[in-house]
C-alpha cells in the first residue's frame, strides 16, 4: 500500500457544538454571529445553508436570505475545549498529526498496513470514536495526497467518508466543479473561464509551459499539478512542536475588511486560548495570507513587549496584515503563536503593566470557567457594531 492520508474536517463545527450544548437548536437553521452592518457570519447549521447562507457573508446579507435564522454570539473558548477533545482522539489513532485549525486535521497513515490494513475501516473507526466521545460528526477524506484527502472530505459532507484510490486521482479531480477545487478562487476561477476552460480536463489539455505563459509560474504550476490530482504541495509541512496556530479558508473569497477583522480576532482569541490552557506563553505572533491567485504571504514579528492576552495577539496580527495587504481577495487566513515558553506567568523581568495582568487575568478565568461547562460571552463581542 502506498501513501495513505486522511483529512477530518468537523461538520458545521461552530454550529454543531451550540446545538450539542443547546438540543432546542437541533434542526433549525442557526447562525454563530452578531447581526449587525458590521459582522459576519462565522459559520452556520446546513438548515441555514439550505437557504444560502454561507461563512464569511455579511450577517445583513446571511438574515435577509434566512430571516428566521437563530443567532447566537461565538464562544472562542467552548470551541477550543471541544476541538482539544477531537484532536486529542485523532492524534492518538497514529503518530502522523498535524492540526491545520481548530476544525481540520490530517493523518499520515503511510506504512501502517499492520496495523490499519483497510483505510476505509480505519477511517470509520475513527469517526464513530469522535461521534461516541464527543458528540460531534466529522467528514473524513482518504487519499494518496493531504491535498485530495482534504477535497475527499468535503465531498459528501456532513457526515461523509470518500476514499480516492491510488490510481483514480484524475477521475476523482474530474468529479469536482472548479469553484470547489482547493486553491482556485473567484479570480482565477474567472481567468479560467475567459479562456474556455471549465473543468479540470480541460486544463489538463494544456502543457505546464502554456499554462504557466498563461497564468504566471505560481498559477500555472498549481493548476497543472492540481488538475492530475498530484499535490501541489500546499500541505507537504511537518507539525510544529513550537508554534500554535489557526487557519481559515473562504469560498469565495473574502473582501471586506471588517470581516477580516472579524476573523483575525476570532483566530487570535482561539490561539491564545490554546496556549494559555496548555500554559504557554509566546514571544512571536505570525500571520498567513493567500490570495486568490494563489500568492502565498507569511509575515511575523518579536515585539519587545511581552504577548498576555488575545487582545495582545489580535493587535500585532492586525498590523501584520495591514502592513501585507493588497487588497485582493482573501483565500486564506492564518495566524500563529510561536516561539513559545513553558508557564502560565511571564518570564522574570518583562514589562508587566497592571492593565495586561488584568486582561490576562480574566481570559484565564473565562478558561477556567469554560471547562466547568459555563457560558461566558467577553463583552467586545456583543457590540453590534
Amino acid at each position: 500500500m502506498g501513501s495513505v492520508f486522511f483529512h477530518i474536517d468537523l461538520d458545521a463545527f461552530f454550529a454543531s457544538v451550540e446545538i450539542l450544548d443547546h438540543p432546542e437548536y437541533r434542526g433549525k437553521p442557526l447562525i454563530i454571529g452578531t447581526p449587525g452592518p458590521r459582522h459576519v457570519a462565522s459559520t452556520c447549521s446546513y438548515e441555514a445553508r439550505e437557504y444560502g447562507v454561507r461563512s464569511a457573508m455579511p450577517m445583513t446579507t446571511a438574515l435577509r436570505l434566512c430571516p428566521d435564522a437563530i443567532c447566537v454570539h461565538g464562544r472562542m473558548e467552548r470551541y477550543a475545549e471541544k476541538s482539544r477533545e477531537v484532536m486529542s482522539i485523532i492524534s492518538s489513532f497514529a503518530p502522523g498529526f498535524l492540526q491545520v485549525s481548530i476544525d481540520e486535521a490530517f493523518l499520515d497513515l503511510t506504512g501502517m498496513e499492520r496495523i490499519y490494513p483497510l483505510p476505509g475501516k480505519a477511517a470509520r473507526m475513527l469517526k464513530e470514536s469522535i461521534r461516541d466521545e464527543t458528540g460531534l460528526t466529522a467528514s473524513i477524506g482518504v487519499a494518496p495526497s493531504r491535498y485530495l484527502s482534504k477535497l475527499a472530505s468535503d465531498f459528501r459532507k456532513p457526515d461523509g467518508l470518500t476514499i480516492v484510490p491510488a490510481g483514480m486521482e484524475e477521475e476523482f479531480i474530474d468529479a469536482i466543479p472548479l469553484r470547489k477545487l482547493w486553491g482556485i478562487g473567484d479570480a482565477m476561477l474567472s481567468a479560467l473561464e475567459r479562456r474556455g476552460l471549465r473543468s479540470a480536463a480541460e486544463i489538463r489539455r494544456l502543457g505546464e509551459d502554456e499554462l504557466r505563459r498563461m497564468f504566471g509560474d505560481s498559477s500555472g504550476a498549481f493548476l497543472y499539478k492540481a488538475s492530475r490530482g498530484i499535490d501541489p504541495g500546499i500541505y507537504q509541512g511537518e507539525a510544529r512542536s513550537r508554534s500554535i496556530s489557526s487557519e481559515k479558508t473562504f469560498y469565495p473569497d473574502v473582501y471586506s475588511a471588517d470581516a477580516i477583522g472579524s476573523y483575525l480576532l476570532e483566530m487570535s482569541e482561539e490561539v491564545m486560548f490554546r496556549a494559555m490552557d496548555e500554559r504557554k506563553i509566546p514571544r512571536t505572533v505570525g500571520i498567513k495570507l493567500r490570495y486568490g491567485d494563489f500568492t502565498t504571504i507569511s509575515a511575523q514579528t518579536t515585539p519587545s513587549n511581552g504577548i498576555y492576552s488575545s487582545m495582545d495577539v489580535y493587535q500585532i496580527a492586525s498590523g501584520l496584515f495591514a502592513s501585507r495587504y493588497r487588497g485582493q481577495g482573501v483565500r486564506l487566513l492564518g495566524v500563529s503563536l510561536q516561539n513559545l515558553y513553558e508557564g502560565s506567568e511571564p518570564e522574570q523581568g518583562e514589562l508587566f503593566a497592571d492593565k495586561e495582568k488584568k486582561e490576562r487575568a480574566l481570559e484565564k478565568a473565562i478558561v477556567g470557567l469554560s471547562k466547568k461547562g459555563s457560558r461566558v460571552i467577553r463583552a467586545r463581542n456583543l457590540r453590534n457594531g
